[in-house]
């Protein structure tokens, strides 16, 4: 082929093949990065879990007058097994209100130390007997945080309980109306 005929089409595939190289550079510079800052959702092997940090981090909980400090952990049920775990592992749950309007944010927070990565389901005290309420959380550095509505007015007791180990947290009361 005679390329000094045709100008116009020597510079559209020099044009084509600069765009290509640069294409293919550019993807290998995109995919170098991600695998090195870890994008990948790969862990190197000289990293470790211990190392690794969470990019979800939830607040501190702190005391507040709903909590009473006289208050004892439910018992556990008599069917299910007991185990050796020392009062370290018990789930500290508070309000940050204690009384609301209907359908207003409850705000709730704790602690359960030695309960990382745990499922926590929060339960109300209805008719009786303690319901699930729908809302669950997971325990992430020792710490739980979560909120719940509710349009029930009077007095309502919330819990949390370990879906795994059915270990519960203390009892607490906020006033809706």
């Amino acid at each position: 082929m005679d390329t000094e005929n045709r100008p116009v089409l020597t510079g559209l595939l020099a044009l084509v093949g600069v765009s290509v190289a640069i294409g293919l550079l550019g993807g290998l510079a995109v995919l170098a990065g991600v695998k090195v800052t870890g994008l990948d959702g790969t862990v190197s092997s000289s990293s470790s879990d211990s190392n690794a940090s969470a990019t979800f981090r939830l607040p501190k909980p702190s005391a507040t007058a709903t909590e009473s400090a006289t208050e004892e952990p439910a018992e556990p049920d008599p069917g299910t097994e007991t185990s050796s775990e020392t009062p370290a592992t018990a789930i500290s749950l508070s309000a940050t209100q204690q009384s609301v309007s209907p359908m207003q944010q409850i705000d709730l927070t704790g602690t359960y130390q030695g309960g990382e990565g745990a499922i926590l389901q929060v339960q109300r005290f209805e008719n009786g007997a303690w319901s699930d309420f729908p809302v669950t959380m997971s325990v992430s550095g020792g710490t739980f945080a979560t909120y719940v509505q509710t349009s029930r007015t009077g007095p309502n007791k919330f819990r949390v309980v370990d879906t795994d180990s059915d270990v519960v947290s203390n009892e607490l009361t906020v006033t809706v109306g």
